[in-house]
């Protein structure tokens, strides 16, 4: 992916719903409970999210595997300055 979108949580969740095909997806920025910190913008937006994700794509993978998928999709956005990723894989039902 080589368009560049800004680091919000509408565009992580547009990226990952094309990249990973969710059947579960909540992506919350955390940004303003880190102001200060390390890795933190002026903005108080776009540097911490917490990604809560089932898809399809991770059957039969490892965990290391599983967010290796999830960083992939959101790679740009890493370079764009997203600082702090915390993901929780969600069983998909069976």
């Amino acid at each position: 992916m080589s368009d560049i979108l800004p680091v919000t949580q509408a565009a992580l969740e547009q990226v990952l719903m094309a990249r990973l095909q969710p059947s579960q997806l909540e992506v919350l920025d955390e940004s303003a409970a880190h102001a200060g910190h390390v890795g933190a913008n002026a903005q108080g937006w776009g540097t911490h999210f917490r990604i809560r994700i089932a898809s399809p794509a991770f059957a039969g993978k490892s965990r290391v595997a599983r967010h290796r998928l999830v960083y992939d999709a959101l790679q740009n956005f890493i370079d764009q300055g997203l600082h702090a990723l915390a993901i929780e894989i969600l069983e998909t039902p069976t």
